[in-house]
């Protein structure tokens, strides 16, 4: 287990929810921020405020060279190549729109296909629809098991000569269910196919090589690995990225502009127009610091024994059944009870303190696959702690005393 004193660099995990400690249980969704990524935000706004790019002034200058280190860092965290191919985006959902828009549009042909999985999240879909729709390709769907891990031999199967783009998850938000993603990327570029993986549920939990995963686009959300929200990070390789035309136009993303025509700008300042977001830059910078000094495997190892303590302590319970048993999980354990709407079970447990998700997960075809409407959604980070799942447990014997 990691050191218990990570704790106390979370301001929040002190806050009192109807008269009990926080037992903050839906780390898939947002997870909290050290107070070091918030002071050093609040240091760029008390001390260091200034926009970016073109200013001949100190301020601007410093500003600009706070986000270009942080651009180098997310280069050093993921091992890619060029710090071109690092874009600031506001999150993995604008990140997958960004590829879907400009790649997609411009470099997939009328009639290709697009392969996903059963297992997506809502923004691993619905962009793939839409293009599809605009540009005359056609979506295709690879099956999972019925324990919650991707059909793996299916999945190869529908990679063929019409296939243009892969687009799967490296970790399913709903189940947990961790991808093998090297062998996929492997399969998918000896077959010529260009590959998206949304990392989203990865980033704060395994180390990522973009290299060595020779994936074509990478996405991941920096709220969601203990950093500020508003900020993303699309990963492209960088002939691809020279290639494709901006996502969205306007100010610091151009050459030259005339009334009759315009140039665009070289990656990354291509594909980020405007304003950056830039004190949640400078966090997500201090925030990969963070968690480089923990230790991605370090903090691996700690939620996973969570995970498997959890495991053991939930199935003792009769009346609960864990959706999503694969192999390779994440720390995530997502269950229903018999008998109890999921929206009852997480009212219940917020009157003891404890936040769970209860719902599709934005992952509706997911749960039609899986046969149940909504689930109780429980993700352990680096602060839970074993007498945190016990007070899971008994949280849910104490919704079963009350709804049975």
């Amino acid at each position: 287990m990691l050191n218990p004193n990570i704790r106390k660099q979370f301001p929040v995990l002190k806050h009192i929810e109807n008269g009990h400690e926080l037992v903050y249980l839906d780390n898939t969704a947002t997870t909290h921020k050290p107070l070091r990524v918030i002071e050093r935000m609040t240091k760029f706004y008390t001390h260091q405020n200034a926009t970016v790019h073109r200013g001949v002034y100190g301020l601007s200058q410093s500003a600009t060279d706070y986000c270009e280190e942080a651009r180098k860092k997310v280069q050093t965290f993921i091992k890619a190549k060029h710090e071109e191919e690092i874009i600031f985006v506001k999150g993995t959902t604008e990140a997958i729109n960004l590829v879907a828009e400009s790649f997609g549009r411009f470099h997939l042909k009328k009639g290709q296909e697009i392969l996903i999985t059963e297992m997506e999240h809502h923004a691993n879909i619905v962009p793939w629809q839409q293009l599809c729709i605009k540009h005359g390709c056609t979506l295709q769907v690879a099956p999972i098991k019925d324990n919650g891990e991707l059909n793996l031999e299916a999945w190869k199967a529908g990679i063929n000569k019409n296939t243009g783009l892969v687009a799967f998850t490296h970790v399913s938000n709903a189940l947990g269910t961790t991808n093998p993603v090297q062998e996929m990327c492997d399969f998918a570029k000896a077959a010529g196919v260009a590959v998206l993986i949304d990392g989203a549920q990865a980033m704060s939990h395994i180390e990522v090589d973009v290299q060595a995963l020779n994936c074509d686009f990478y996405a991941f959300s920096a709220h969601k690995m203990h950093g500020p929200t508003g900020i993303g990070v699309l990963y492209g390789k960088h002939e691809l990225l020279k290639i494709m035309p901006p996502y969205q136009t306007g100010g610091d993303m151009i050459d030259v502009v005339t009334f009759e025509k315009t140039t665009f700008a070289v990656p990354p300042a291509r594909f980020e127009p405007g304003t950056p977001a830039i004190a949640e830059i400078i966090g997500l910078g201090e925030t990969i610091d963070f968690l480089t000094e923990i230790g991605l495997n370090n903090i691996f190892h700690h939620e996973h024994t969570l995970l498997n303590y959890a495991n053991i302590k939930l199935k003792e319970i009769k009346g609960l059944r864990i959706i999503g048993e694969a192999k390779e999980k994440n720390a995530i354990v997502s269950f229903v009870l018999d008998d109890i709407h999921p929206h009852d079970a997480g009212t219940i447990l917020d009157t003891e303190g404890i936040a769970v998700r209860v719902g599709h997960h934005c992952a509706q075809p997911l749960m039609k696959r899986l046969e149940v409407p909504a689930t109780i959604r429980a993700s352990f980070s680096m602060y839970n702690t074993l007498e945190e799942v016990d007070k899971l447990v008994a949280g849910i014997k104490k919704i079963q005393g009350i709804m049975l």
